[in-house]
């Protein structure tokens, strides 16, 4: 068997990764470039856009926990094909209504369906192959991420029309994809759990989670600082690195590439090496590039910090989630994944508002200097208390975890 078939398994998690990029493509190139420019044909002020952006992620939250239920109890198929539904939908209702409110209700229908396409990619995962297929997934979600607004923004010069029909057609290629899925897809894990009282699985549920008390802090922490960074990136760049937008712009594409060039080999060598090594060592990196910037130094060594924090984040998102993915129960895979993607989702959702608040305060230099603080103590933490996981996670240890 080739390494890519043994990543992908036998078409199913491929084509499940093709979904994937096919809804974050439509969902970033939506709420990052259609809806701010799509809401000053009606006058729609920024506060409104804000409100609706922010619903979108509080919307895409809150769901993941009832979504990941559902998932272990009823067609995986059937599941898919309404949340690509209300992804339609949501676009629709944004599109031919002409108000905050309209607009609103668009964003969070557009959550509530993209929720769930996470959480179907998520279970999917192999344990023989989870770092190298977590990689896989962030590698769709970093390719839609950069793909789609870069996209949009050059279909908006042909009209609203033309770009909210591509934003359809790349929802349209994930239904197909998801068709072809569906036929394919399998029921979950025990589909017997649907017969235990839902006091019973959540009481099993709470006994996993608690066996995971030391991954919560990087959890929370890496979201937040993450967050922190988002309202002030690019006053940061103009401001304190002097920095043009067409040279903001090539950063965030080199360092994007990079990640995502990097993650399935990152992923396949955590699966060998040890996750815990990869990811201490990742967050440990991303301090380290955040550090640098403050500096500010010159365009050419901005690519390359850029670079080195594209490859330290490759370093931790398969190898991070991979650990994760062992303390989800087998047979509760879908509600599982739904309770830690809300966790995670807190510390998104907090770190913006702080990050801004911050940046009036103390500057924007601040704010990156807090957040790189943050991932120095979760890779000390990690590396002063490294993660195991039923015994077989050991630092360096050369072995297979």
């Amino acid at each position: 068997m080739t390494p890519t078939r043994a990543v992908m398994g036998p078409g199913s998690f491929g084509r499940l990764a093709a979904l994937l990029f096919f809804v974050e493509f439509a969902r970033c190139a939506f709420i990052v470039s259609f809806v701010p420019v799509y809401a000053e044909r009606f006058a729609i002020s920024s506060t409104a856009v804000g409100f609706a952006v922010s619903a979108h992620f509080v919307a895409d939250t809150a769901v993941k926990i009832a979504a990941g239920y559902l998932l272990d109890r009823m067609s995986p198929g059937l599941l898919l094909h309404l949340s690509l539904g209300c992804s339609l939908a949501g676009i629709g209702v944004a599109y031919f209504g002409s108000m905050p409110e309209t607009l609103i209700a668009g964003t969070v229908l557009l959550g509530l369906g993209v929720s769930p396409v996470w959480l179907l990619s998520l279970s999917r995962v192999t344990p023989e192959s989870r770092g190298a297929q977590m990689g896989v997934i962030y590698t769709m979600w970093l390719a839609g991420l950069g793909l789609g607004p870069l996209v949009t923004n050059l279909t908006l010069e042909l009209g609203y029309g033309v770009s909210c029909g591509m934003l359809t057609m790349m929802l349209g290629a994930g239904w197909i994809a998801g068709l072809r899925w569906s036929r394919t897809a399998s029921a979950p894990p025990l589909a017997s759990s649907a017969f235990v009282s839902m006091r019973e699985q959540f009481v099993e549920l709470r006994r996993k989670l608690a066996a995971m008390r030391p991954l919560l802090p990087g959890m929370l922490l890496q979201m937040a600082s993450a967050g922190l960074l988002l309202p002030i990136l690019p006053t940061f760049a103009t401001q304190s690195l002097g920095l043009g937008l067409p040279q903001y712009s090539l950063i965030l594409i080199i360092g994007g590439g990079c990640a995502a060039a990097c993650l399935i080999p990152m992923g396949r060598w955590a699966d060998k090496y040890g996750h815990a090594t990869f990811f201490t060592i990742g967050f440990g990196g991303m301090a380290v590039s955040l550090a640098l910037l403050l500096f500010a130094p010159p365009f050419s060594g901005a690519l390359f910090i850029a670079a080195f924090l594209g490859l330290s984040c490759a370093a931790v998102f398969p190898a991070w989630n991979a650990l994760l993915s062992r303390f989800v129960p087998a047979e509760q895979q879908g509600t599982g994944w739904g309770v830690l993607s809300s966790l995670e989702g807190v510390g998104l959702m907090a770190g913006p508002a702080a990050g801004g608040w911050i940046a009036d305060r103390f500057g924007a230099e601040t704010t990156v200097t807090v957040s790189a603080a943050i991932l120095l103590a979760i890779a000390l933490l990690y590396w002063v208390k490294p993660v195991k996981s039923d015994g077989t996670e050991r630092r360096f240890s050369g072995g297979k975890p």
